[in-house]
């Protein structure tokens, strides 16, 4: 069956039908397309096009359409344009001519609307779940090692010593934030459209606030043209996944290097690690490859609905069909990295004693002692001269810090230079166990 037709002389070919039908994706909103419509059959026995019975007879045949939809055996052989059309066509088996009062009043274009916006309502949802689950890992990880002493980098030389737990706490920051965005793609994606019509409004007087209310929504949209061409909402959620799966990109490259033989100071767990087929010895960081590799699928998903939005005239048009598979894959591949990352998190073991040696015998307590001398009198500009001088000269004999003047020791232990940076937000260990439990405590207060 067609929701459409009757201006038509002739059916559509088979290679259009084959070419332009969506089912095959579509259909996994099926749940939210059979909420608003259920919802959408109180709207019209409000306004007296359906009579309370009927209005109880579609909700049942709805509800046990739902529960077929469960089974693999409900989609087999359909052959219909889309998921509106395939839950008509098994309302009209199921009540006869009755199905055809359900579409009165409401256009697929808003239809769309309203399966996409309670559909990502309850992604987004689940996605913050998946990522507060990975900070929870990430906070365990820092408490695991809360004195331990790394090297912080620059250009991937080693810079200044840090804290484990600060580095943790920077990630965490940059997901916090990923946190807050996708809060902000809910509000706008949590807005009910029903009654736009395809593009001018309903010809029938739908008390939309109450249809909102009934569907969980905080509001209603404003403009039945904007509902009709708005795809803004799945953008938001799309920048939103890119740039948690940026930071997670980030995160794999540091511990793919961290982990390796040249820095050797972290240890993947076997159980998201892989060998090799040919060389015995390996220890692949296959998990972390993985995600960084699967960003760059979440980017091509949100320039994919760019590209094919940028040009587009109001209102619909059927290139905007192009949106969901792009859309559903994002959230796949942005949720199964953050589950990959919080399994990664829980089985990393840091070393310790291998990190603090690599500061120990490089020079990331340069800054400390031309600050020192800064703090003794000595112009900084002087003092950045003056240790400069003294790293190379002991490079070029190949000597390292500790081999320097006994009295210079205390100036030379990392330590002691993290106990001048009780700044807020530095990496003083003071300062460091305050962020990390106030982390905590943010991240209780983040969890849906």
């Amino acid at each position: 069956m067609k929701l459409w037709g009757g201006r038509f002389q002739k059916g559509p070919s088979e290679v259009f039908e084959r070419f332009s039908n969506s089912l095959a994706f579509d259909r996994r909103m099926i749940d939210a397309d059979i909420r608003g419509s259920i919802a959408f059959a109180g709207a019209l026995e409000r306004v007296g096009i359906l009579t309370a019975l009927e209005r109880g007879q579609l909700a049942e045949a709805f509800e046990k359409i739902l529960e077929d939809s469960r089974q693999p055996e409900f989609y087999a052989g359909a052959t219909d344009e889309d998921v509106h059309t395939l839950v008509i066509r098994k309302l009209k088996e199921a009540v006869g001519g009755l199905a055809d009062k359900i579409h009165t009043g409401r256009s697929r274009n808003e239809q769309v609307s309203l399966d996409v916006r309670l559909w990502l309502r309850d992604q987004i949802i689940a996605t913050r779940e998946d990522l507060t689950a990975f900070l929870r890992a990430m906070l365990e990880l820092a408490a695991r090692y809360r004195d331990a002493v790394i090297p912080g980098y620059t250009h991937t030389r080693r810079a200044q010593a840090v804290l484990w737990p600060h580095y943790i706490l920077a990630y965490f920051e940059m997901f916090a934030r990923d946190n807050e965005r996708l809060c902000e793609a809910y509000r706008r994606t949590n807005l009910m459209p029903l009654g736009s019509g395809a593009l001018a409004g309903s010809g029938f007087p739908f008390d939309r606030e109450t249809l909102a209310r009934e569907l969980g929504f905080d509001g209603i949209t404003r403009n039945s043209m904007d509902v009709s061409a708005d795809r803004d909402f799945m953008l938001d959620f799309l920048n939103a996944a890119s740039t948690i799966m940026l930071h997670l990109s980030r995160l794999a490259e540091d511990w793919i290097l961290y982990s390796s033989e040249e820095y050797g100071w972290l240890e993947l767990g076997d159980e998201v690690t892989s060998g090799s087929s040919l060389m015995p010895q390996k220890k692949n960081p296959d998990s972390l490859e993985l995600i960084r590799g699967k960003c760059g699928r979440v980017f091509g998903c949100q320039n994919a609905l760019f590209l094919t939005m940028k040009g587009l005239p109001l209102t619909y048009n059927r290139d905007m069909q192009e949106d969901k598979e792009k859309l559903f894959e994002a959230v796949d591949q942005t949720r199964a990295s953050l589950e990959m990352a919080r399994v990664v998190a829980g089985a990393a073991t840091l070393k310790p004693e291998v990190a603090f040696a690599a500061c120990d015998r490089s020079w990331v307590v340069a800054t400390d002692m031309a600050e020192a001398l800064a703090r003794s009198g000595t112009p900084f500009h002087q003092a950045h001269q003056i240790v400069g001088k003294l790293v190379l000269d002991s490079v070029t004999k190949g000597e390292k810090p500790k081999d320097l003047d006994p009295k210079l020791a205390r100036l030379l232990d990392p330590r002691e230079g993290m106990r001048t940076r009780e700044i807020f937000g530095g990496t003083g260990p003071e300062t460091v166990a305050l962020a990390l439990a106030e982390a905590e405590r943010r991240l209780t207060r983040m969890t849906p």
